[in-house]
């Protein structure tokens, strides 16, 4: 039997738009030479300023210069503040954990019942609906939307993302306190499996930037995506890990080799917080065993992935390649042998997040071993 839809049942559903219709029509006779102006659509749809990636790249060479160590929550903090000066049309968020992530740029407004001019939007404990609103400002288009929460609070907001990825919809999510970093909050905090079902999601682009200047990159890429971007941050301080001052923005590429030697023995594959880890790794193996360890820091699978097979096979090499990454090793499989991964194959424990990385041996002094112990 054919599918039927009562005719009082779709009645009452093709006359809800009465409900905003008045509002609707005021708006369209106040606004209507704007709306037929020539530049109207050019303007209300602009994706980037085009003063920004300028902009981005002086920010980088401030703090490549500064050397500045801070946790990447901040640094995306420091980005969004340079953003949100030239992008007007950005709207930000977060599910009651502003503070902690980081999202609130300095002249920012907070929107509320009484106010809408503002820009920014404190969502509540309500992570699934802050992303299914932040898809809803996506479709309408004209704006740019992002919003923040933990990285184990994913789940919540999963349908909405996917939904993200299915209509291919620009809208970034800004999601701190990264891994077993966050330290002392315990396994419910931290997240071992997210980044690994995150990764599994098409059309998504996840980004783990390992320092102050990749997170600079990371939203450079995320204001530019057509569609939805993860940008995954620490809660502890990260080093800056980069060795010269440079213009081109390597995160695009989503891997790159971050230490190098022209004649090497094996690479190292890492992203965020463990890209120090597995920098300290190789500078101790070249010092105390005379054994040249690539470092490549890979932020992004998704970006690595998009590049042509030459570039690709210059970065993962010829040599035996290992892993690190304060995660479940699902989707590293595709780089390296099980046996060469360092990362966690259980739930956390509470306590100072150094101790933790001691604890479940994501360290430099088990990398080392396991290298050794290969090669």
């Amino acid at each position: 039997m054919p599918f039927e839809i009562p005719n009082d049942l779709l009645r009452e559903w093709r006359s809800f738009y009465k409900r905003n219709e008045e509002s609707r029509n005021t708006w369209l006779s106040k606004n209507e030479e704007l709306i037929v102006s020539k530049n109207f659509k050019d303007s209300f749809y602009q994706k980037i300023d085009h003063q920004i990636p300028e902009k981005l790249s002086e920010l980088k060479s401030k703090h490549f210069n500064d050397k500045t160590n801070c946790a990447s929550r901040k640094s995306s903090e420091l980005t969004l503040n340079l953003i949100s000066n030239y992008q007007k049309n950005l709207i930000g968020g977060s599910a009651d954990l502003t503070g902690s992530n980081n999202t609130k740029a300095k002249d920012m407004n907070v929107i509320t019942s009484n106010n809408f001019n503002g820009n920014y939007i404190h969502y509540g404990i309500r992570e699934h609906g802050m992303a299914g609103v932040m898809n809803g400002i996506a479709l309408h288009k004209g704006l740019i939307p992002y919003g923040g929460t933990f990285l184990v609070f994913t789940d919540y907001c999963r349908p909405s993302i996917r939904l993200s990825a299915i209509m291919n919809i620009p809208v970034i999510y800004v999601m701190t306190h990264d891994s077993i970093g966050l330290g002392e909050d315990g396994p419910t905090h931290q997240p071992v499996e997210h980044l690994a079902s995150l990764r599994s999601i098409p059309n998504l682009t996840v980004i783990r930037p390992c320092d102050i200047i990749e997170t600079i990159e990371a939203w450079e890429c995320a204001i530019n995506n057509t569609g939805p971007t993860i940008l995954v941050l620490t809660r502890q301080n990260l080093p800056m890990l980069q060795k010269d001052n440079r213009k081109e923005n390597l995160v695009n590429k989503g891997a790159y080799k971050i230490r190098d030697f022209k004649e090497y023995d094996a690479t190292i594959l890492s992203s965020g917080s463990e890209v120090e880890i597995a920098c300290s790794a190789s500078n101790k193996l070249f010092e105390n065993n005379n054994l040249k360890i690539r470092v490549v820091s890979m932020s992004s699978f998704e970006l690595f992935e998009k590049n042509d097979d030459g570039y690709k096979n210059e970065i993962l090499g010829n040599k035996t390649i290992f892993a690190i990454e304060a995660g479940v090793i699902n989707g590293w499989e595709k780089y390296i042998k099980n046996e060469n991964f360092v990362g966690m194959s259980t739930f956390g424990e509470s306590g100072p997040y150094k101790d933790l990385y001691k604890h479940f041996k994501i360290t430099d002094d088990y990398l080392i071993e396991k290298i050794i112990k290969t090669l």
